[in-house]
């Protein structure tokens, strides 16, 4: 038998192994247990996030033979283990991309007037809806607001912007989230257990981050490090296999930045460039690190608008609060310029060089509110901060 990918072999089958999505599959249990199933779904939400997952969840609950609807889907009844095989015959699932035209759509209004053959209902679930054409669209909205009672329809989209008004009005929405880092870690954690694969905290740390709140572009990652490095997998596999440049490297160079070490920042950066990093990516790395180094000087509760490990959300709250939220900025402001520049030179390692060199006399700038308040001190006659001994006011000069 062929390999089967992760991220087909953990797809979940049941509402309780689904990672994150809580309060939408909370509702579609409600839903299912009061008999209050909505004739057409509609899921939305970025790539790998359980759009579809969740469609096939709902379409094998609703003709699950299970006595307690609270128990649905069972995946021990005929229909379920029709539904975990592929087989099932009253389930329709459609490609928007390659089935986007008006004929198709025809096509498919004719084949759901038909009775299903062993299930209860006919499920139709229409993937990447949004590549419908305008007229396929159209030819869909009456059927789509009152289909045969023995219809369901679920829809997903990575681009709800792009679906007609006309088509949302008609159906129930479910806008899925980004996962939380805390969750998609210990899924991975528990997927590298199941599979025997040895691999530290840190390593699934980089896996998760990568993943960006996407439980399939995990799984994919995943899949691609533990062929490289076999049962046992280090943190250096992680970097190798994916690119990677060790997260401890923007902390060691923010440091040196805010410190004025330019000779330490340059070494820094000849290390990674040495090693053969991605400048785009190595640039963007380093952008984001900053900024968030501007969220935690700026609210006494980062956490809830960075979505890291603690370790490193530690660091990042002792780096800020040991520098002024200007001068952070202020370098941020600084890199940030030298990076757009960067995307369209000829010779971009010089611009990122020289936007580190400008960056280093960021701690040289006084906070603007230092120099006003000394300016208004100056103003108004009196002396300055520390120099009340030596502070002589010029003499009137005399009229001529």
């Amino acid at each position: 038998m062929s390999y089967l990918v992760l991220a087909r072999k953990w797809r979940p089958r049941t509402f309780a192994e689904v990672v994150g999505q809580r309060p939408v599959v909370q509702t579609l249990q409600n839903a299912l247990r009061l008999d209050r199933v909505a004739h057409a779904l509609l899921f939305s939400g970025v790539r790998g996030v359980g759009k579809t997952t969740l469609a096939r969840l709902m379409a094998k609950a609703l003709n699950c033979r299970a006595e307690e609807r609270a128990r649905r889907p069972c995946n021990q009844c005929a229909s379920c283990r029709e539904f975990n095989a592929g087989s099932a015959v009253d389930l329709h699932e459609i490609d928007g991309a390659s089935n986007r035209g008006i004929d198709e759509i025809r096509e498919l209004r004719e084949n759901i007037r038909f009775m299903p053959v062993a299930g209860k209902y006919k499920i139709v679930i229409i993937d990447e809806v949004h590549m419908l054409t305008d007229p396929a669209f159209n030819a869909l909205l009456k059927t789509l607001e009152e289909p045969p009672a023995h219809v369901y329809f679920m829809l997903a989209t990575t681009e709800l912007h792009k679906i007609p008004v006309t088509i949302l009005s008609r159906c129930q929405r479910y806008e899925l989230t980004r996962v939380a880092f805390a969750e998609l870690f210990d899924f991975f954690r528990r997927v590298a257990a199941a599979e025997k694969v040895a691999m530290p905290d840190s390593a699934l740390e980089m896996i998760t981050r990568e993943a960006d709140g996407s439980v399939r572009d995990g799984l994919s990652l995943l899949d691609q490090v533990f062929s490289f490095g076999g049962e046992q997998v280090s943190d250096d596999d992680v970097r190798q296999m994916l690119g990677l440049v060790d997260r401890r490297i923007f902390e060691r160079l923010a440091r040196a930045l805010l410190a004025g070490d330019l000779a330490r920042c340059l070494e820094l950066f000849d290390q990674c460039y040495r090693a053969g990093i991605d400048l785009k990516r190595f640039a963007g790395d380093l952008l984001n690190y900053f900024r968030n180094l501007v969220i935690c000087s700026a609210t006494d509760q980062p956490e809830r608008l960075l979505d890291l490990a603690d370790q490193e959300l530690g660091a990042l709250r002792e780096l800020a609060a040991a520098h002024g939220s200007e001068t952070l900025l202020y370098t941020f402001n600084l890199l940030f310029k030298g990076i757009e520049e960067m995307q369209y030179a000829t010779r971009p390692r010089l611009v990122l060089e020289m936007a580190m060199v400008r960056a280093t006399r960021a701690g040289q700038i006084a906070p603007t509110a230092d120099i006003i308040g000394r300016l208004d001190q100056l103003l108004a006659g009196l002396p300055a901060a520390g120099e009340e001994g030596n502070f002589r006011p010029e003499p009137e000069a005399r009229a001529t």
